[in-house]
């Protein structure tokens, strides 16, 4: 076999998987948000769930795409694990797909069908409207040639003629349990190594359709790439949250019992779809002769891809009655991970390497924000409750003492924690950024950068009203007077009524927020600022209490005022509204 045939052949397989990846994200540009709303309304049972994944994945042709909006729908608490796992299955079926585009691309040749397709998708490339019908148009033309130059290359290898290849594969005995076994491990190896299901595929359609494969150890390696596969996603997972750990499992759950129940029926369940697609199993070329035996050949690649799709259709007609056994069994083996929140830097949905187009990684993000809002709400309130120690101070308590300094602390290290966040969720839009993303993705990322940018100075706020409160502390002066002290406390519930409402928007759908409710409370805010401020002027002549301690007290109103500007600049841009003159 000569050099240039190896490197065709292994160029092929790279221009195959480049074509898949930019049809999935060119699909997913085009109808990203559609097909979130679709997962998010379509999955009420666990058959509409099924359904739903099928009809998703067949559409972008990524059961990795399918599973990651699902796992991100799960976190978001618009699904349930079991709704999760019932889309997860229909992705399973809707993958099949590939199998079946690229048995027809090795049955027949297409490749003349490349050139018009290229020449169409780079005029639309160029055309703004169109250009992501372009893009879809040249992963499609990749995918085309890259099946057909294949197929080209299977041929010229003569691997069916080749005595070499046939005494290997010949060396395993084809009745023997420990060789689907060895197939079927070689399968997931493969895929793994590969990180690309479809390659493994494409070579085992050469291998089978030349005659070198025998039927049953092509498909013990179909069925190996199944598990491969899940390898991958779940070794991907491994730095994910608890619940995309768990859809992972789930998705390996899934086709490893397949797999266990297909070897008790594995010859009669193959020779089934054999009899469906015409290929006889019993065919020899000493018995037929070389033309018939590479003609009956060649209905193997259409054998591979009847297998994959029975297998899985029939996998999940079977486990879908058992859906919620098997979210008790993911929640039993994977228990939620036990870490103090202070102490816990990392973001929790943005995930390095689970991601697969900038798509989706923007809908990653946009939780990871939503809770990066809550936990500035929980900020705020640590702040309220150190305010409220502090005032008790006067029983001269030790344990009171103990317990302001350490809840100074958590919030010191919570805003470490916002810095953290702001930082990290910046660079992660940023990167995604150079992508070739969408004019409506482009937007959300501004939207979102400025969302940070917020978010960490309501951080500060709460920081800020913290050191002033403890600096009163650590200096035993005189406490504020009840008067103080309620409105302090009303002040403070007003924003904390804005922080509600801000958190509302970031964990629903903009369109079912009122944003009037915000601004009414923001102007509830500079009201009262505004009032107390005067009344402050007033006690202070009056000598109710000293100058300083007054100014201490107008720099925590202050401070809430700021906060209550900060979450609107967050709403504005949430909803995408122009940002308020100063």
């Amino acid at each position: 076999m000569s050099t240039i045939v190896i490197f065709k052949l292994l160029g092929s397989l790279a221009l195959l998987m480049f074509g898949m990846k930019s049809m999935s994200e060119a699909l997913q540009k085009m109808a990203g948000p559609q097909l979130r709303h679709v997962l998010g309304a379509m999955t009420t049972n666990r058959f509409t769930g099924m359904l739903t994944g099928t009809l998703v994945t067949a559409s972008v042709q990524s059961s990795t795409a399918t599973t990651v909006m699902t796992v991100s729908f799960v976190n978001a608490g618009l699904l349930t694990l079991a709704q999760a796992i019932s889309v997860i299955m229909g992705a399973n079926i809707g993958t099949t797909l590939t199998a079946w585009i690229m048995s027809a691309g090795m049955s027949f040749n297409i490749m003349d069908a490349a050139w018009p397709a290229f020449l169409v998708g780079i005029i639309l490339i160029y055309q703004k409207k169109y250009r992501y019908i372009g893009d879809f148009l040249f992963g499609l033309s990749f995918l085309i040639f890259a099946l057909g130059t294949l197929r080209q290359t299977g041929t010229e290898m003569h691997l069916g003629e080749n005595q070499a290849v046939l005494d290997f594969f010949a060396s395993f005995d084809p009745n023997s349990f420990v060789t689907t076994i060895v197939f079927l491990l070689l399968g997931g190896v493969l895929t793994f190594c590969v990180q690309s299901s479809a390659a493994v595929m494409a070579i085992t359609m050469i291998l089978c359709s030349s005659g070198a494969l025998p039927i049953y150890q092509g498909i013990a390696l179909v069925m190996g790439e199944n598990i491969g596969t899940t390898v991958t996603s779940n070794l991907a997972a491994l730095s994910a949250n608890t619940q995309a750990r768990r859809a992972a499992l789930a998705h390996m759950f899934f086709n490893v019992f397949g797999v266990i129940w297909i070897l008790f029926v594995f010859r009669p369940f193959i020779d089934m779809v054999c009899g469906w697609v015409g290929y006889d199993v019993n065919m020899t070329k000493e018995t037929a002769g070389t033309g018939a035996f590479l003609a009956n050949s060649a209905k193997l690649s259409f054998v591979l891809a009847a297998f994959h799709t029975t297998f899985n259709v029939a996998n999940t007609m079977i486990l879908i009655w058992f859906i919620p056994q098997i979210e008790k069994f993911v929640c039993w083996v994977i228990k939620p991970k036990r870490v103090d929140e202070e102490e816990d830097f990392r973001l929790h949905f943005i995930t390095a390497g689970f991601m697969k187009t900038p798509e989706l990684s923007v809908l990653e993000a946009q939780k990871e924000i939503s809770s990066f809002s809550e936990r500035m709400q929980r900020m705020f309130g640590m702040v309220q409750e150190l305010l409220n120690l502090s005032s008790s101070q006067q029983n001269k308590d030790k344990n009171n003492e103990q317990e302001f300094n350490k809840l100074f602390t958590r919030i010191e290290k919570y805003e470490s924690i916002s810095d953290n966040m702001e930082l990290e969720i910046a660079q992660y839009l940023e990167s995604v950024s150079d992508a070739h993303l969408s004019d409506d993705t482009k937007g959300k990322i501004r939207a979102m950068l400025r969302e940070v940018s917020e978010l960490e100075s309501i951080g500060d706020s709460c920081y800020n009203m913290a050191r002033t409160i403890n600096r009163k502390f650590a200096a035993k002066q005189d406490h504020f007077i009840e008067k103080q002290y309620e409105h302090l406390h009303q002040m403070m519930g007003l924003t904390d009524q804005a922080l509600t409402q801000m958190n509302q928007l970031m964990g629903g759908r903009k369109e079912a927020f009122n944003v009037n409710r915000t601004f009414n409370i923001e102007n509830e805010i500079n009201n009262y600022r505004n009032q107390l401020k005067a009344q402050n002027i007033i006690d202070v002549n009056n000598h109710e209490y000293t100058y300083a301690e007054g100014t201490i007290y107008i720099d925590l109103v202050n401070e809430c005022e700021k906060l209550g500007d900060y979450v609107v600049n967050v709403v504005e841009a949430r909803m995408g509204t122009r940002q308020r003159e100063a």
